[in-house]
């Protein structure tokens, strides 16, 4: 499925306003350095006379040593150097920033899309979900466990631990997780803030509720004009770095989910990507419900954590009614 020209247009766009962004950062910084600093300028203003006379008197036909004009602005970017510093500021205060170091917010790295426009790219066509926005009340800085006790909590922080082990490891260790227990105790939770550190670090990841995915593929499915689009979904979905299908169970079971979700997870474990799924169902439940070879592709290949205790969502919805009605 490929960008519209609209959507391409927005992404470059944002790609602009970040450029622009930086570069009156920067402004902003050799400003401050300018008023600051005391000879910084003037160290500055040296280096440019130097270039253009130098440049003025080769023009005018003198064979002049170029090294003795590289030498003669390395030892004034030297002192430029030693002023900033001195003045308590680090080396690379005036270095241009950058969102995305790859790319240096082109979006390509040669003739190449970067790994963040890649990303952007997915957010465009897949994330109805909002990951980005998820992520900001979903992650591991937010992790409490003040709503679980005993065997609960001793479950909780193994799945913790484990999530923190898959991100740590991701470019080296091949591995899936599946999340599974009562409702509201923290699995969809913990496969975002998964999302977000990978996401932090580059890699590409796309979120699906389950009922969100299966509806997709039914859509393209059955339209025989949409061939490719229907192509270019699988392509995506069994190469993307991270795949996430949320609330597997809520989504209305009939042969052509069955098979569609069985070659999604075979496609990605023959083509070693990692998938975190997240259930409310038991294992019994998954048993009755999905064949057997679903069934024992997941218990095969994936890290199984099952999470209990009570529904935290309704414990804070509960707290916030309480905490509005005393207002």
């Amino acid at each position: 499925m490929a960008l519209t020209n609209a959507q391409y247009d927005a992404i470059m766009h944002e790609y602009e306003e970040r450029r622009s962004l930086h570069r009156q950062e920067l402004e902003d910084r050799q400003r401050y350095v300018y008023d600051n600093v005391p000879g910084y300028k003037e160290l500055e203003d040296a280096i440019a006379t130097t270039s253009v006379n130098f440049g003025k008197r080769l023009l005018s036909g003198e064979r002049l040593d170029r090294s003795a004009l590289r030498n003669e602005i390395a030892e004034l970017s030297k002192q430029k150097l030693t002023l900033l510093t001195e003045a308590g500021f680090s080396s690379d205060y005036l270095d241009m920033g950058y969102t995305c170091q790859d790319c240096k917010d082109t979006g390509y790295v040669g003739n190449e899309k970067c790994h963040c426009f890649k990303q952007k790219i997915i957010e465009a066509l897949y994330d109805k979900s909002n990951l980005k926005i998820m992520t900001k009340s979903a992650n591991f800085k937010l992790l409490s466990e003040k709503y679980y006790s005993g065997e609960d909590l001793k479950r909780f922080q193994g799945a913790v631990r484990t999530s923190e082990d898959f991100v740590k490891n991701f470019n080296s260790d091949y591995q899936n997780l599946f999340f599974y227990g009562t409702v509201g105790t923290g699995k969809s939770f913990l496969s975002v803030c998964v999302a977000n550190e990978l996401l932090k670090k580059g890699h590409s990841v796309i979120y699906f509720s389950s009922l969100g995915l299966f509806t997709m593929l039914s859509e393209y499915a059955f339209d025989y004009k949409a061939k490719q689009e229907l192509h270019d979904i699988y392509e995506d979905l069994y190469n993307c770095e991270l795949l996430i299908i949320d609330d597997l169970g809520t989504e209305r079971i009939n042969n052509f989910v069955l098979s569609e979700f069985f070659s999604c997870i075979n496609e990605r474990d023959i083509r070693k990507k990692s998938t975190i799924i997240t259930t409310n169902l038991s294992l019994e439940d998954l048993q009755a419900i999905y064949s057997d070879r679903i069934v024992s592709r997941i218990v095969s290949n994936y890290k199984l954590l099952k999470l209990s205790g009570p529904d935290i969502r309704k414990l804070k919805k509960i707290a916030k009614k309480e905490s509005e009605d005393l207002q």
